[in-house]
């Protein structure tokens, strides 16, 4: 006998509303809003600190994650269920609510980031992102428990503590990795580095690289534990899961955002939504457009006066 999590699910709710009748309120898709709320407003949050527009930040969190849905479902369809495409054809791609890819979903989230910050809102679009990029983790801890409460990545039998015992009877039978939970668990850890990081100003990409990196590994390392017994269970390429494939990708550019991280010339920003705060208290010079922006007084009209 050893320690393991009791099994739990939720289901759907039928929430009664008079005059309307039935609502049904569904686990994943609620909390999944709930991230998304953190994540915005830890992004909205850190949009003032850095001085940067709020509506620049909110919009293309609203765009990236849009993207990122579809996107995950596309790659759901084509690299996990490609026989939803000989038998349903086109159709199983615009019903996109059926099934999301996370690394799809990622995807997404760097077209559109690009697209976003560089087509049809032009901006720093490094800087941006890298707010988006820091906001993730947070938004993610909720995101993945949506997946851990209703079971969508059930792993491998298991004698670790942590794993859940599922009753007898259920199509999961045993006690298993809840592989949703492990994630949702270790994001938490990601979130507070963040937090701790994020007390002052980093160079441009920054959080975006680095949560390549913290990210990749352990998630290659987490899809070795998804099941193979069941009928439930992701297809494999070479050993590997798709997901596993992209962590590979998504490391190596990880590494190389790091690497082009410019400390040199970088110029923080005080975490107060002022521009270069930093420099002022230090006597260092200010580039002169930031400078006419926060100091200069208007320019006289010399005929006038």
């Amino acid at each position: 006998m050893f320690a393991a999590i009791p099994y739990f699910a939720l289901g759907v709710y039928d929430l009664q509303v008079p005059g309307l009748g039935s609502i049904p309120i569904d686990p994943w898709a609620t909390i999944v809003c709930i991230g998304f709320i953190v994540g915005m407003e830890v992004a909205r949050a850190r949009a003032i600190k850095l001085g940067l527009d709020v509506r620049d930040v909110v919009d293309g969190v609203v765009f990236v994650v849009s993207m990122g849905f579809l996107m995950g479902h596309v790659v759901t369809v084509v690299a996990y269920h490609p026989e939803r495409l000989r038998t349903d054809g086109i159709w199983s791609l615009l019903r996109f609510w059926e099934g999301f890819s996370s690394f799809g979903g990622f995807l997404g989230a760097l077209v559109a980031g690009w697209l976003f910050f560089n087509v049809i809102r032009p901006r720093d679009a490094m800087r941006h992102a890298d707010v988006i990029g820091y906001a993730f983790p947070f938004a993610w801890i909720f995101g993945r428990l949506a997946c851990g409460v209703v079971h969508d990545h059930v792993g491998s039998i298991t004698t670790f503590p942590l794993a859940m015992r599922f009753p007898e009877g259920h199509w999961a039978e045993g006690v298993r990795h809840e592989l949703g939970l492990y994630e949702s668990e270790y994001m938490v850890l990601v979130s507070i580095l963040f937090y701790y990081l994020g007390r002052k100003d980093r160079p441009p990409g920054f959080f975006l690289g680095l949560l390549a990196v913290v990210y990749s590994p352990v998630r290659f390392g987490f899809d070795f534990l998804r099941n193979t017994d069941l009928a439930y269970q992701d297809v494999r390429y070479y050993g590997l899961t798709p997901a596993q494939w992209g962590c590979f990708v998504m490391l190596g550019l990880g590494l190389w955002a790091l690497s082009r991280l410019d400390y040199k010339n970088f110029k923080p920003w005080a975490l107060d939504g002022k521009p270069y705060q930093a420099e002022r208290a230090a006597g260092l010079p200010i580039p002169e457009a930031d400078a006419s922006e926060a100091d200069a007084e208007p320019a006289r009209d010399e005929e006038s006066a």
